[in-house]
């Protein structure tokens, strides 16, 4: 008889996720093989996926829950489970910013996480994040459901324009990435402005800081360094960054002439052209 691997519910949603479905599963009465004819996979993922050696993707959570009559059971449990691939040190900021409802973000390196198309997040994980790359590429497309809410946060992006000048991943994912961002001009709760080059000093040449407010908790403000991620909110710490913050709005452009400017850099430096990608 083959050994069956138990699995401890409680050490991790990964593994609440795959005894949950075994459990499912054979309360339908349906083989490994059965279900995944049934959910369009095979029987050796779904044996996978029950013995927490494959994180599920919210597709396949889905289509258990639609096979097993579930209820959504599965689907509301993969969020927990894409969330905890996230690096230990990050879990923590994006349970919050999840929870925000205002996000501001000044970001001089690269585009938002909450804004990133999955083939610009790909190229970005794959520079030095430790783990899985499809699982961490699929928990930051997760992290960005938020947008999606019946009632998302209100996120301002200032963007430095170095952002938009460094080629990340290639030619191809670039120009989609700055026209994701264009495609956001039109949604109330997304504003982005860019900080462009001739702004010169400005008042967060330190780097990129994110600031998240709650409505019944004190707000904090997140930055990284090399290693890791650190929240505060200390009130002195939460002053400064709102000051900071008003000046980079103020030195930046406006939506509409950030916008102007993505969509130059996007045909002159990205634009469809013979050559190497």
């Amino acid at each position: 008889m083959a050994h069956i691997r138990e699995l401890d519910p409680g050490a991790s949603p990964l593994d609440y996720f795959g005894s949950e479905l075994r459990r499912q599963r054979e309360a339908a009465g349906l083989k490994q093989g059965e279900l995944g004819d049934v959910i369009f996979c095979t029987g050796s993922l779904i044996g996978q996926v029950e013995t927490a050696h494959k994180v599920p993707t919210r597709d396949f959570a889905e289509r258990l829950d639609a096979a097993l009559m579930t209820g959504g059971a599965f689907s509301r449990l993969i969020g927990l489970v894409l969330r905890s691939q996230l690096p230990s040190w990050f879990q923590q900021y994006a349970e919050m910013e999840a929870r925000a409802t205002y996000i501001c973000t000044y970001q001089a390196q690269m585009v938002y996480g909450l804004l990133q198309t999955e083939g610009y997040a790909r190229a970005v994980l794959a520079t030095g994040m430790q783990g899985s790359l499809d699982d961490l590429v699929a928990a930051r497309m997760e992290r960005q459901r938020i947008l999606k809410r019946e009632c998302p946060p209100l996120v301002l992006v200032v963007l430095d324009e170095a952002a938009l000048h460094r080629p990340i991943g290639s030619r191809k994912i670039m120009r989609n990435q700055l026209a994701h961002l264009l495609g956001f001009l039109d949604q109330r709760w997304v504003r982005i402005q860019v900080l462009p080059f001739a702004a010169g000093e400005h008042a967060s040449l330190i780097g990129a800081f994110n600031t998240l407010r709650f409505n019944d908790d004190p707000d904090l403000v997140y930055t990284e360094d090399l290693i890791s991620g650190h929240m505060t909110a200390n009130t002195e710490t939460v002053r400064e960054a709102a000051l900071r913050y008003a000046a980079l709005q103020g030195a930046a452009l406006s939506v509409e002439d950030s916008a102007a400017l993505i969509t130059r850099v996007m045909e002159d430096s990205y634009g469809d052209r013979p050559g190497p990608d």
